[in-house]
């Protein structure tokens, strides 16, 4: 099923996940996708390296076991190290394992791999998805603007370029602070963006992850939240509940304002999925 016929008829509540690192075991993974597929996503999504390793064929087999549950899978797809051939490659053999949705990304630029030329940004990689294949196409925005935009209004008219070139949906970059989303979504309708915008949320259930989100994503941290956070920053359980917390907050918010969809960065954490898909189970179905 392509992503976008969830979108015409319901609010979509979706998880992400990402293949385990070699040195873990792949039970792992399997046995985390068993929990959340009880949960009954509209769709998981599963991360795909920027560098071409190995690991890659290790999403893709995540995706098809995620599609053999019964669950829609929709892998990433970054483009910033593959060439032309190789895309149409990876390509085929999504289409190959019956997967059809894919969340078309630049990728991370990595200091030590000098990246190739053949796709400078997310939307030349969208425009080439659609003339090879009958592919459902994410793109990824920023309600807080790319960290290499100049403003918030110039990103976004860089993301109606994505959405020109073929995108289906969006799927937003971690926030804080929903005022944020709010605004954002406020400009990209002025500029003439209307497909779906799902609000990704990442719940911070340790004092490391939320050290890793501030340098790597740069999303702000709201007074609430850094109180929080100090508070329980000694104690993991303390800061976990807190944390689930928070996120569900942010849910519910969310949802009373009418988003499109929320996409839950899971970490791999099914007990902190199952506590969130609980606590707004009846938010889902009423909406």
């Amino acid at each position: 099923m392509k992503i976008r016929e969830i979108f015409n008829r319901k609010t979509v509540f979706s998880f992400e996940v990402f293949p385990p690192k070699k040195t873990s075991s792949v039970d792992t993974i399997y046995r985390t996708l068993e929990q959340l597929r009880e949960l009954r996503p509209d769709f998981i999504s599963v991360t795909f390296g920027a560098g071409g390793s190995s690991n890659n064929v290790f999403a893709l087999d995540v995706a098809s076991k995620i599609k053999d549950s019964g669950v829609v899978p929709m892998i990433h797809l970054p483009c910033i190290n593959y060439t032309r051939e190789e895309v149409a490659g990876v390509l085929e053999e999504i289409k190959r394992r019956g997967i059809e949705n894919i969340l078309a990304l630049r990728g991370d630029i990595n200091p030590d791999i000098p990246p190739k030329r053949d796709f400078a940004h997310a939307s030349d990689l969208i425009y080439f998805i659609k003339k090879h294949g009958d592919f459902d196409i994410t793109g990824a925005c920023y309600p807080e603007g790319h960290p290499d935009a100049e403003s918030l209004e110039k990103d976004i008219e860089n993301l109606k370029i994505k959405v020109d070139a073929g995108a289906d949906h969006l799927i937003s970059q971690l926030f804080f602070d929903n005022e944020y989303f709010y605004k954002f979504r406020d400009i990209a309708v002025q500029k003439g963006i209307d497909v779906p915008i799902e609000a990704g949320i990442m719940p911070v259930v340790n004092k490391r992850q939320i050290e890793r989100m501030v340098t790597t994503c740069g999303a702000s941290l709201p007074h609430r939240f850094v109180k929080i956070m100090q508070r329980y920053e000694n104690n993991p359980e303390a800061l976990r509940d807190a944390g689930i917390a928070y996120a569900i907050d942010q849910i519910v918010d969310l949802f009373a304002s009418g988003v499109d969809g929320i996409h839950l960065y899971t970490m791999n954490n099914a007990y902190v999925a199952e506590r969130i898909n609980e606590a707004v189970t009846n938010i889902k179905e009423a909406d």
